[in-house]
């Protein structure tokens, strides 16, 4: 993901190598994890298998590397199941646990990790409890609803979707097969990410009259860059040995491999996401995060906008969504826009980061971004009046995978439950919509319709590619 910069984005946005590191940080640096149910042998023997849990992995990426990790270092978790359509990514996978457990299967208590190709096998073990995706995006939707059908609890990777109608499905069988479901919006379960939330949520700004977010264009090979995902026409090269390209395809139209999807060693955090058969773009990046964050401080988590503001209408400089609350949502190329366009905060205030927003109302403003430093506000009374702990952010001391975790236990919903990832995900794929189609929309979220705009409608589904379906 390359955004095309500008002078002011430059300063404002953090580079892909930035990024990176906070993309890989969020993940190594995960909270504790606290799994539990039926049919665990574990390593440890200080934990009883009662209160062990079998996982298995499904995509070891990058992202899937990180989540890896905080598995195996868990005494109260067992891998049981590394699935990837890259052998040599699955088999070092299934390496790392089996050194990781090599203590207890000397002793004969662990039968050793399983090296998968297709997911339908893993689905299909009695033993495994709960699985983990971390796939690219085409197949968040579909694995999430089969692992549901299969009876295990389901942690994924946002977005949760490519189009409105999968993210509904998958909501819809969530609920149906009553699965414990937690999206990978972890931003939202920073301390004091959180507690910037609640206060906003509860009036701290007075009304919320603005919320300003990040959405840059991506660079897509051969074709620039977009504000959307596109299909840029890729050269065929020979997939590496080891490969199943079919498979990783699956769902999506069918494309020849080109290693701009897929390579060996790891280019970056998702870089197939220029795509529209794989990825959304800004959606995929850090979009999803803030939209969590957002729609959780103004209390929207549930629902969405009520009308998509294209610029070209002349009515805001850039992008926004309107609440029915009130709330208008801007989305800006840069920071600067902040200033320059909307003349929302002083010239002198710090902002900078993304996968978070700049909240704006009657006593003042202040955010909720991540990777650049503390949150501000302004006037200053504002944060004496948070009694904040620290204003720093620090990425990996979030509780989301262990709330997903001891909501496992008690089957309670988990902080970004199936509804909130799919709200999330819908409104990044709204504000696609309407960059896609140059014009504004009007939406009605409890009904998840255009009103009046049947072209619209029809893009909020996709066929997939047989046999797969939803």
């Amino acid at each position: 993901m390359s955004p095309a910069p500008t002078p002011q984005l430059d300063a404002a946005l953090p580079t892909r190598r930035d990024f990176l590191r906070t993309a890989t940080a969020a993940v190594g640096g995960i909270a504790t994890l606290r799994l539990s149910p039926s049919a665990a042998r574990g390593a440890d023997p200080a934990v009883p298998p009662s209160e062990r849990i079998n996982v298995g992995l499904i995509g070891r990426g990058l992202m899937g590397s990180g989540h890896l990790k905080v598995l195996l270092g868990r005494p109260d978790t067992q891998v049981l199941a590394v699935c990837d359509v890259d052998r040599t990514r699955c088999e070092e996978g299934c390496r790392l646990a089996d050194e990781t457990y090599g203590a207890a299967r000397a002793a004969g208590t662990y039968r050793g990790c399983a090296a998968i190709n297709d997911y339908r096998e893993l689905l299909a073990r009695p033993d495994i409890d709960a699985v983990v995706i971390v796939t690219p995006d085409h197949w968040h939707s579909l694995l999430s609803i089969e692992a549901a059908r299969a009876g295990k609890d389901v942690y994924c990777e946002k977005p949760v979707s490519l189009t409105i109608r999968e993210g509904r499905e998958l909501a819809r069988a969530i609920q149906r097969y009553a699965r414990v479901f937690q999206t990978g919006t972890q931003y939202r379960s920073i301390p004091v990410i959180r507690q910037v939330c609640e206060f906003v949520r509860g009036g701290g700004l007075g009304k919320v009259r603005a919320v300003f977010t990040i959405w840059t264009k991506t660079e897509v090979p051969t074709l620039g860059a977009s504000y959307v995902p596109l299909d840029p026409t890729l050269p065929e090269e020979a997939p590496p040995e080891g490969l199943d390209w079919n498979l990783w395809v699956g769902p999506a139209r069918y494309r020849p491999y080109n290693a701009a999807y897929h390579r060996n060693p790891l280019p970056g955090v998702v870089p197939w996401s220029f795509c529209e058969a794989f990825g959304a773009a800004a959606v995929t990046g850090y979009h999803s995060h803030a939209a969590d964050v957002i729609q959780y401080a103004i209390g929207m988590e549930t629902g969405g906008p009520v009308e998509i503001i294209h610029p070209a209408s002349g009515e805001f400089p850039t992008l926004t969504c309107r609440y029915a609350n009130g709330v208008l949502l801007h989305h800006v190329d840069h920071w600067g826009q902040v200033k320059d366009l909307y003349h929302a905060v002083p010239a002198e205030a710090r902002l900078a980061g993304l996968f978070g927003g700049l909240f704006v109302g009657e006593r003042g403003w202040i955010t909720s971004m991540t990777g650049s430093g503390p949150v501000e506000a302004g006037p200053v009374g504002l944060l004496e009046e948070m009694r904040l702990r620290t204003r720093e952010v620090a990425i990996g001391s979030n509780n989301h995978h262990s709330n997903w975790i001891d909501c496992i236990r008690s089957r309670r919903q988990p902080s970004a439950h199936e509804e909130i990832g799919h709200r999330s995900a819908s409104l990044g794929h709204l504000v696609t919509l309407s960059f896609l189609l140059g014009r504004s929309l009007k939406w009605n979220p409890e009904l998840e319709e255009f009103v009046g705009d049947e072209a619209a409608n029809r893009l909020r589904s996709r066929a997939m590619r047989e046999p797969w379906q939803i």
